[in-house]
């Protein structure tokens, strides 16, 4: 995930996602952009606007002010029209004045480096261990170990939603799930951490093509790769997917498409089935919440960590 800019405020709080893998293997020219002072009934809006030009997004709050910075990296001058119009649009639909929008180059080779040399040994509630790859991989016992390499696609097990899959995974641990599809799998992260806790065959998708080579490296790197299925798929609009049931999906996402896929999520969950929700802030956690309780499933848990909610839903 990307680390917080030094111009940050002290006391800020800092979140970022991926919404496409980035890797260390690509050196593009990057550059940051970013818009800043923002209310935060408007960084749904703006959020959507960067989204449609950049790989990373990430939201800054700064404490002493209440306002949010919207931090996006893209391939230099990349998509500059769309997210010219798409920024245009965020400040009305917000009610706002349309922010300056800042430019900074970024080295991909040094932000990469700077990534690796912060992504640390991360416990992760009472049963995982998130551990890259360039640190030794000693037996541990009492955890499921996850090794990943930092700078892939999106997953790492730093960013909160992440965080807030595995623990809702944690709390169902007595339940044994047969069939388990992570849908927008990025890194395979959580598919890995199911095929390793269950012993049962996962299946991973995502949109990104780059994404389901890194899962399927990933598998490899984790000896799962006999148990996990690695398929590009747009949502749910995957022929292999059409009328098949899962006991446990997760779906670590954004809110609008959690919100437009609930229908479906519904559907191909079996009775009794477990939905495990997240990317979603915790301003949007009703909004989420409401479209599925519309389709029959109900709240069972809800893990909040900082300003990002992740919701375990039963069918």
């Amino acid at each position: 995930m990307m680390p917080a800019d030094d111009s940050t405020a002290p006391g800020a709080d800092t979140q970022s996602r991926l919404a496409h893998p980035l890797s260390r293997r690509r050196a593009e020219p990057l550059e940051a952009v970013w818009v800043e002072l923002l209310p935060e009934d408007a960084l749904e809006a703006f959020e959507a606007a960067f989204l449609q030009a950049c790989t990373t997004v990430g939201f800054f709050k700064d404490d002493d002010t209440e306002t949010w910075r919207v931090e996006g990296v893209r391939e230099q001058g990349a998509k500059a029209e769309l997210l010219e119009a798409g920024l245009a649009i965020a400040a009305m639909v917000s009610g706002i004045e349309p922010p300056e929008l800042h430019c900074e180059p970024v080295a991909a080779d040094g932000w990469l480096a700077r990534t690796i040399e912060a992504f640390p040994e991360q416990p992760i509630g009472n049963s995982f261990l998130v551990r890259p790859t360039h640190l030794p991989n000693p037996r541990t016992h009492g955890r499921t170990v996850l090794r990943l390499d930092a700078g892939m696609a999106f997953g790492s097990g730093e960013h909160a939603s992440t965080r807030g899959c595995l623990l809702g995974f944690e709390r169902m641990a007595h339940r044994r799930p047969a069939k388990v599809l992570d849908l927008g799998s990025g890194s395979g992260i959580l598919a890995i951490a199911a095929a390793k806790r269950l012993h049962r065959p996962v299946l991973a998708t995502d949109i990104d093509p780059w994404s389901v080579k890194v899962m399927r490296e990933n598998a490899v790197l984790n000896g799962v790769q006999h148990m996990l299925r690695a398929e590009l798929a747009d949502g749910w609009k995957q022929r292999g997917l059409a009328g098949r049931r899962f006991d446990l999906v997760f779906a670590n996402i954004l809110a609008r498409p959690l919100c437009s896929m609930a229908r479906e999520m519904a559907l191909h969950l079996n009775p009794g089935g477990t939905a495990i929700l997240a990317g979603l802030l915790g301003v949007q956690v009703r909004m989420v919440l409401a479209a599925h309780r519309r389709q029959g499933m109900r709240l069972e848990s809800r893990i909040d960590i900082g300003h990002w909610s992740a919701l375990v839903l039963r069918k």
